[in-house]
């Protein structure tokens, strides 16, 4: 199994509040989140852990070469158009037969991965497995129409009835979906949300499976969000008095 990250955004947002360190390198509990995902897939015996950043980034390029010499990191350099083009270019530097991606910045449960993981591992006939969760913390959430077993029907931009979910941007693929990132870009589709789309439009079979919680770090409010997701494993909602 490999997993790959994806790295290559400019963290304009947090920049513009004050933030210093490029967005991987940003702390929670003390270690930085591209620590904290390298880590945790070594510890779950990745074959490779492919990660792609941008060129502007020297500071993150040198912390990640140091890196390599103590796991298996495969870091691609390229500066891309978007998350579909920054998966693409994972793809073509040398993914094959299955993989786990994330984005740098996406925040869960380390046993909500496992589970995912493991089912992933049972449902060989599956194309794609992909992380969904109730709590909506993305600004532009992806939502996410599933069936009977969480088959996933179909990806939109906004609520409606069946909508339960939205995309965590955890997705476990095998290599007809990576196929399909590749030819994507060639036909010029943009964003990752409709290259979810055109897997179904090709007859991939996808599952959903649920999480508690899922936290995107855009801002510096997100970083205590996203670590008191991992301490403790619930989130304050600020407009209720009791806890979740």
């Amino acid at each position: 199994m490999e997993y790959a990250i994806i790295a290559a955004g400019k963290g304009e947002r947090l920049a513009q509040e004050g933030a210093s360190a490029p967005k991987p390198l940003t702390l929670l509990n003390g270690e930085p989140m591209i620590d904290r995902l390298l880590r945790f897939f070594t510890g779950l015996g990745a074959g490779r852990i492919h990660v792609i950043v941008n060129e502007s980034s020297p500071a993150l390029i040198g912390y990640l070469k140091d890196w390599q010499m103590r796991a298996a990191v495969h870091l691609v350099v390229k500066n891309t158009e978007s998350s579909l083009h920054s998966f693409a270019a994972l793809v073509a530097s040398g993914i094959r037969g299955e993989v786990c991606l994330t984005t740098v910045d996406t925040v869960f449960k380390e046993d909500e991965f496992r589970s995912l993981i493991q089912s992933f591992r049972a449902k060989p006939h599956l194309d794609g497995l992909m992380a969904v969760t109730s709590f909506v913390d993305d600004e532009k959430p992806l939502y996410v129409r599933t069936g009977d077993r969480l088959k996933i029907t179909a990806f939109e931009d906004s609520p409606s009835a069946g909508t339960s979910f939205v995309s965590g941007g955890i997705y476990c693929l095998r290599q007809r979906a990576l196929d399909l990132a590749l030819s994507s870009v060639d036909l010029h589709v943009s964003r990752m949300r409709n290259y979810q789309r055109a897997l179904l439009e090709r007859g991939l079979s996808l599952e959903a499976f649920p999480f508690s919680r899922i936290v995107d770090v855009d801002h510096l409010t997100d970083i205590a969000v996203a670590e008191e997701l991992l301490n403790t494993g619930l989130i304050k909602d600020p407009t209720i008095t009791t806890d979740l």
